[in-house]
């Protein structure tokens, strides 16, 4: 993570102005906001504040922890590149293991002054006199700052399927994002609603001690074998003493990530065989984890292209279907009752608990809270009405120092925290300019951001997200217009090199005391 040796006296009260409480703002403690922090203090900026809603860091690695929860992509990837971590029990850790590594980077990083827990940010606004963000929280506070970073993430706010009846279901009732720890399924009926990521993570783990277990599937997902392999203490000795072996293993899942799903998935029309590939392999392990039964394999297998939504890595998942007491249930949903779960068949499936692994909010949280620029314009409102747009899928258009390192067009469907990096990097090359300048008001010009929302949306074409089998898949990727903006159509590894490398000027920067433009 790069970014310009900027300090954090210099700026405040610029132009005779009165200045901020802090510089920056950065609104969510996840790894998204945990990265920003630390490039934040590596670029020499050190008045700043993390703003989270929870009492502890983390973000979904603190609120999520069903059973079974554990990284889909490998933790020598979902990592920091500049912070490897010595201490993973597997190649695909634990939840509980993620959370101790957000705890690492805040302890050997110092980040703990800058949080502050338990505040829920609720509005934004801009002040446009004085160029500075006024940022209220649930509990009345109004802080002030000159750039916000908002790092809130995508898996913050779970989504509550439109069933009816289910207000009237007597039994246990949880979300897997809001997990109740003392919730006991030995020896119980049990009925889950969802087969995405949670789901697959959940349904093998729990299936051996429950009674019965019925999966609610409306559309099934991609599979493929985890590759998970315990990691020895030999071996993590050496990834503390040599932490380049770490980081040569990172560059080799780095690498795999990116051929096998994300030039795949991007480039689509030129190597669709990448992808009729990655299909062949999934059935495959398919038909081997339920012994060619094929009516449960005509159940499991997805009829849509590879990437039209988010595949994932299981363990046993598939096999779990082949249990006496497990059963997938393919017939829509009528309602639920007080008992259980009546199907469009007209058939009662009883249940003790219900568990609803539907996934989060994920374009419709976008912001996670009422955002107003400039002349009041609110952001939610200017994406619902013009299309999700940004430029580098991180700065909007007449919305001034602000940032978003999860926004539209932003992950490129690769490492995560690559994201982070070249999202962060972004940030910090404007700040560091603004700062140089002297001005304190920096906004990307429109001419520039249209022209980068062009080139995404002249990309998308040639994706896998425009294939007709895409129509339907209830994929978050996917807004309302069928436009794909939860995906940015380029590798990661050219993200992070225009990151580095775009024009400054693409940037309007302004002096708050005399209005002027540089």
């Amino acid at each position: 993570m790069t970014g310009p040796g900027t300090h954090a006296t210099a700026g405040r009260g610029s132009g005779g102005v009165a200045g901020p409480d802090h510089e920056v703002l950065v609104i969510g403690a996840g790894f998204s906001g945990i990265g920003t922090a630390i490039g934040l203090l590596r670029a020499g900026i050190d008045d700043f504040l993390v703003l989270d809603e929870q009492d502890d860091v983390g973000g979904s690695w603190h609120a999520n922890r069903y059973p079974g929860i554990a990284v889909d992509i490998s933790a020598f990837s979902y990592s920091f590149a500049f912070e490897p971590f010595a201490g993973w029990s597997r190649a695909f850790p634990p939840g509980e293991e993620l959370k101790a590594y957000a705890d690492h980077c805040v302890r050997a990083y110092g980040l703990r002054p800058h949080l502050r827990l338990g505040a829920r940010v609720v509005r934004a606004v801009y002040d446009e006199t004085r160029h500075l963000w006024q940022v209220f929280s649930a509990d009345g506070t109004c802080r002030t700052a000159r750039f916000v970073i908002c790092a809130t993430g995508w898996l913050t706010k779970p989504r509550t399927p439109d069933i009816e009846g289910l207000d009237r279901f007597a039994g246990d009732l949880v979300h897997t994002a809001r997990w109740d720890p003392s919730l006991e399924l030995a020896g119980r009926r049990v009925a889950v609603i969802g087969t995405g990521a949670s789901a697959i993570q959940l349904v093998p783990e729990i299936a051996p001690s429950v009674e019965r277990l019925h999966v609610h599937q409306r559309t099934p997902t991609w599979v493929f074998p985890k590759p998970d392999v315990p990691l020895c203490e030999p071996v993590r000795r050496m990834f503390g003493a040599a932490p380049w072996t770490q980081r040569t293993v990172r560059l080799l899942t780095d690498t795999v990530t990116e051929l096998s799903f994300v030039i795949a998935m991007i480039h689509y029309r030129r190597f669709p065989f990448l992808v009729r590939a990655g299909e062949a392999f999934a059935r495959l392990y398919l038909r081997s984890q339920v012994g060619g039964d094929r009516e449960l394999m005509g159940k499991l297998a997805p009829a849509y292209r590879l990437g039209c939504k988010r595949p994932s890595f299981g363990k046993g998942y598939y096999r779990t279907f082949t249990r006496d007491n497990v059963r997938l249930v393919t017939e829509p949903i009528e309602c639920v009752t007080e008992t259980g779960i009546r199907t469009a068949d007209g058939e009662e499936h009883g249940c003790d608990v219900l568990v609803l692994a539907t996934g989060f909010h994920v374009l419709d949280n976008l912001p996670p809270f009422p955002l107003h620029g400039p002349g009041g314009r609110d952001l939610k409102e200017f994406w619902r009405t013009e299309r999700f747009q940004t430029y580098e899928g991180t700065a909007v258009k007449g919305y001034p120092n602000l940032w978003f390192i999860v926004g539209p067009y932003s992950f490129t469907g690769g490492s995560w925290f690559g994201m982070i990096d070249y999202q962060v990097t972004h940030a910090l090359r404007v700040i560091g300019e603004t700062r140089r300048r002297g001005a304190t008001q920096a906004v990307v010009r429109p001419e520039k951001h249209d022209r980068s929302f062009r080139r995404a949306l002249r990309r998308q074409r040639n994706t896998v997200f425009v294939h007709p089998s895409c129509r339907g898949t209830n994929s978050y990727y996917f807004d309302e217009r069928g436009d794909a903006p939860a995906v940015r159509p380029a590798s990661t590894y050219e993200a992070a090199w225009r990151a580095r490398h775009f024009d400054l000027d693409d940037y309007r920067y302004d002096r708050a005391a005399s209005g002027a433009a540089t």
